[in-house]
């Protein structure tokens, strides 16, 4: 989840920029000007929305959200794809809702992007993770955790 978008920084000193400029222009000029701006930041918000912040987590944090995921990623009954998103099935005798609610506060701090849904089912026998978000969360969610074979469509 290192990923970075040097476009970024990029996108937002222009949007900056630009908006110094509108400051100093005047009439359409500073009209185009502010529009450019906006359409910089527009881009800059989009792509950095799956940007993983490393630094929101302390090292022994990152290392302990690091086997948690592991346990999580190995322990899963079922993966369900959804239409927006997976769903990640356990059974609570291997993962406890604790645990799933520590993965989520840790994860939700470096990667806010995610909507994460927790469901305790089947009268307790059944515990599930949703991950939902954004157009484009799917792909990252395939290129940033182990689906294994067990992925099925509902």
């Amino acid at each position: 989840m290192k990923k970075k978008f040097a476009g970024t920084r990029n996108a937002i000193a222009a949007g900056v920029s630009l908006s110094l400029l509108g400051i100093v222009g005047n009439g359409a000029e500073a009209k185009a000007q502010r529009e450019a701006a906006s359409i910089a930041e527009r881009q800059a918000v989009t792509q950095s929305k799956f940007y993983c912040n490393i630094k929101a987590l302390s090292p022994a944090e990152r290392a302990s959200h690091k086997q948690l995921t592991g346990k999580l990623m190995a322990s899963r009954k079922d993966t369900v794809e959804s239409e927006k998103g997976y769903e990640f099935q356990y059974s609570p005798k291997d993962v406890s809702l604790a645990e799933l609610a520590e993965w989520v506060v840790a994860e939700g701090k470096c990667c806010p992007f995610f909507d994460f849904h927790i469901d305790l089912e089947r009268e307790g026998g059944l515990l599930c993770l949703r991950l939902t978000g954004a157009e484009g969360i799917k792909a990252f969610i395939r290129a940033e955790l182990p689906m294994g074979t067990n992925g099925r469509k509902p």
